[in-house]
């Protein structure tokens, strides 16, 4: 084996070294027998060249080209892979014509690949037939090479070129949405056509793949083993754009049969559904709408129970912020104002101040919310919500315009009714502030504006009474009245106080402390000072009742400055507790205003 590697190298060299010489069949012959075709191509096709009716050259010659034909990459050299076989074939053409018995008699020592051991003779021997029966076998193998690179080839090209076509539509999908929410929300028939056109170019990329993987295993060493290695689409925007690698055997491609599927079934099971949904629910709100202004009822009931989380619930897995809802959102906060000022209208002209003040409050609490619910669905980009939700306004409102004109006027409606109810809050809180004796207005409340006043309040007790001071030509008189809804009084009087202890000078050391008993009727005061008077504190106490008047009125003389009032209506007696801070006592008053030992 030595000696004949040896013999090689040396007739390569002599080859190379004599490349401008002749060329001897007998020096290539030993090349060509060990099958280095490569090495002694460029000296064969110079041999042929020469002689070109040499018929072992000539078989030689093609099995060559088919070593050559085999060694070709069938995918990227699959033309000059044909062109071998093609030439391959056409030497085994002239060499069958060529090899004779004559041939192989006279030139025994070039075939001997071919000898075989007779089993009759038990000699070895060249048969002619063994050699075309060879060469038949070999043209055969190659035109089946050459049909099935070439199947392969054309099966290869088609699946890449229709996964080429599916990358691209997925990518003017992908880049026909600036976010996901965007291309749900505007997904159409024409969108679902694309799709599933998409689909079909990439189901038919599969199946061309699989034909191509059909042939890839009947052809002997094809060199590539190509496995589909399916990547799922999980973001949209994020994934499915970059292009697939055919020649590398880990082949990814994005699954967009899984991702066109999934969506298709989303916005034909949930996006379709929700927007019917979407207009059912502004139907019933319309219809809320139309028995408010036929029938002029409250639909406050209806409106507490019209509610629908799920659908706000699946429209915002799509869009955080929806335009339906805004509009939902702002028709149910006007009816439901509409909704209080019909419930309020029975009590509109009511005398009890406090209760209109009360409704008011809600009224004006139900404007400011649409206020602030209508400017901000003003403010939105209508422009590009009507690209988002074209369906809903269309069969909603029509048009972009008479949503965005419905929009304004509810806006200007709520902004004008907000005026004009918080003027007429504002002037039905200042009437709560006042009580009506006569001509008389008598402050409630304790600031700083009370001193300008003729009548100073010293003590006040919520919708109950109010305790104080009237100064008439600098003369002090007390007076208690109850605090009634109306603010005209109906329970209450004026009481005389010395002119020098309470007079306007020392209104600041003025305290009052009051109570009134469980049903509205006692009313009890008393006005004193802070400063002493021969080392006692002066006070006057009164009583008032519903009906009557000023019951009675007492001037007392006390230890230490009173704190707390409290009637037993058993027996009609008063209790006065005084304090320094540190001890306390308690001075009893009976029914009549007598002070009990």
């Amino acid at each position: 084996m030595k000696r004949k590697i040896l013999l090689i190298l040396l007739t390569a060299c002599s080859l190379h070294t004599a490349y401008s010489q002749k060329v001897k069949y007998k020096d290539l012959i030993v090349l060509l027998e060990a099958k280095q075709f490569e090495k002694a191509e460029p000296f064969l096709r110079r041999y042929l060249k020469e002689n070109p009716d040499n018929a072992s050259a000539i078989l030689y010659m093609g099995m060559t080209l088919q070593e050559k034909a085999a060694t070709n990459d069938v995918l990227k050299n699959t033309e000059i892979l044909i062109s071998n076989c093609d030439s391959a074939i056409l030497f085994y053409d002239k060499a069958y014509n060529a090899i004779t018995e004559k041939e192989l008699k006279k030139n025994d020592e070039y075939y001997q690949s071919y000898s075989r051991r007779d089993m009759r003779t038990g000699e070895f021997v060249i048969k002619l037939s063994d050699v075309r029966l060879d060469l038949e076998l070999r043209v055969k193998n190659l035109k089946e090479r050459k049909e099935k690179v070439r199947e392969l080839k054309k099966y290869f090209v088609e699946s890449e070129k229709l996964y080429g076509r599916a990358n691209a539509a997925y990518k003017d999908i992908q880049t026909s949405y600036e976010t996901e929410s965007a291309f749900y929300l505007r997904s159409d028939e024409k969108l679902v056509a694309k799709l599933q056109s998409l689909a079909s170019v990439f189901d038919s990329a599969l199946v061309k793949f699989e034909g191509y993987r059909g042939v890839l295993k009947q052809i002997n060493k094809p060199g590539y083993n190509q496995q589909i290695n399916l990547q799922e689409v999980v973001d949209m925007k994020k994934d499915g754009a970059t292009p697939a690698d055919f020649m590398v055997d880990d082949l990814r491609v994005w699954d967009y049969k899984r991702w066109t599927k999934a969506t298709i079934d989303a916005i034909q099971n949930v996006i379709n559904p929700l927007r019917d949904r979407l207009i059912s629910f502004d139907i019933a709100l319309n219809k809320l709408h139309e028995k408010i202004k036929k029938d002029s009822v409250s639909v406050a009931i209806e409106l507490a129970q019209f509610q629908d989380g799920l659908l706000y619930g699946q429209l915002r897995k799509y869009d955080a912020n929806p335009l339906p809802i805004d509009v939902f959102e702002m028709k149910k906060v006007e009816m439901a104002y509409v909704s209080t000022t019909i419930e309020h209208k029975p009590f509109r002209d009511t005398s009890n101040v406090k209760l209109r003040l009360t409704y008011l409050t809600k009224e004006l609490a139900d404007l400011q919310l649409l206020d602030s619910v209508t400017s901000q669905l003003y403010r939105r980009d209508l422009a590009k919500d009507a690209i988002n939700y074209q369906q809903f306004i269309t069969k909603a409102f029509g048009t972009q315009q008479v949503l965005s004109s419905y929009i304004s006027s509810t806006l200007d409606f709520a902004k004008r009714e907000k005026l004009r109810k918080q003027f007429a809050w504002e002037r039905t809180m200042q009437a709560t502030k006042w009580m009506l004796s006569g001509k008389d207005s008598i402050p409630l409340f304790l600031d700083q504006t009370t001193k300008e006043l003729n009548f100073k309040p010293l003590s006040i007790i919520d919708e109950k009474l109010t305790v104080g001071i009237h100064y008439q030509d600098s003369i002090a008189k007390g007076y208690l009245y109850a605090i009634t809804p109306t603010r005209i009084a109906d329970a209450g009087a004026s009481f005389d106080l010395d002119p020098v202890i309470y007079s306007k000078r020392n209104l600041p050391i003025t305290k009052s402390i009051s109570t009134v008993d469980a049903t509205s009727t006692n009313y009890f005061a008393v006005i004193y000072s802070e400063s002493k008077v021969e080392e006692k504190f002066p006070a006057t106490l009164v009583k008032i009742t519903r009906g009557s008047g000023l019951a009675w009125s007492t001037v007392l003389k006390l230890d230490m400055m009173p704190s707390e009032l409290t009637f037993n209506a058993s027996n009609g007696e008063l209790s006065v507790k005084i304090t320094n801070g540190t001890e306390s006592k308690i001075i009893a008053i009976d029914k009549d205003g007598k002070q009990l030992q």
